[in-house]
């Protein structure tokens, strides 16, 4: 097995048990999708007409919940630092980092997202679309948020500070990827809105692991 491969089933092993893994980011969705009829009302044209785009929020939030522990773990009993030596770029590592998360927890809530869509009103025509949407929209927060999370190593309180970070960063996705859905669901031009978004999840994933191993590297100096 390469280093790669040995690299990538280790970070989604430690993801998936790593605060419960997708259980809990599913269970969260699924809390958020089930709240949303209590709070605007049960009628079912609103709820259609709502449903792609609070879906798509739900996951921007659920994605949220492992970020804090994604280098925190390894820097706290010096793994991190065996890590930077090894003979893998460090940047590589934080890519196979949030993989590994992606893997674990953003593959099963792009998969949630349609039934959670689907639930709450929303056209089956347009499980495709959001499921599309939202393995897009997952690479884009898994690697925006390995930037918050790696900017708040050896902080008091990193979770919230995390949060505080990456939330800016999940702005774009989140307008992209509801504005294709939107637009898709209106019969409307919406190839503009997945273009975007699949370049914000481009860049996010060429760009991401840079930024990440430059604040790693400040946090082990």
């Amino acid at each position: 097995m390469s280093r790669f491969s040995a690299l990538l089933a280790r970070e989604t092993a430690l993801a998936w048990g790593r605060g419960g893994g997708p259980l809990v980011a599913v269970g969260f969705y699924a809390g958020v999708a089930t709240l949303i009829p209590l709070a605007i009302g049960p009628e079912p044209d609103r709820l259609a007409a709502i449903a792609p785009g609070a879906a798509w929020v739900a996951l921007a939030l659920a994605s949220l919940l492992s970020l804090d522990r994604l280098f925190e773990r390894d820097f706290e009993d010096g793994a991190l630092d065996l890590l930077a030596l090894s003979p893998l770029p460090l940047e590589l590592t934080c890519a196979v980092k949030c993989l590994g998360q992606w893997l674990a927890t953003g593959a099963p809530l792009a998969a949630a997202a349609p039934v959670a869509a689907i639930a709450l009103g929303a056209s089956p025509a347009l499980a495709p679309m959001i499921f599309a949407c939202a393995l897009l929209g997952g690479v884009a927060f898994a690697f925006m948020g390995g930037i918050g999370a790696a900017l708040s190593l050896g902080a008091r309180r990193g979770g919230l500070l995390t949060a505080v970070i990456v939330l800016p960063l999940f702005v774009p996705p989140v307008i992209f990827g509801g504005g294709a859905l939107d637009a898709f669901a209106s019969g409307l031009p919406w190839k503009a809105g997945f273009a975007l978004l699949g370049a914000y999840a481009a860049a996010a994933l060429a760009l991401g692991p840079l930024a990440m191993a430059a604040a790693c590297r400040n946090a082990l100096s």
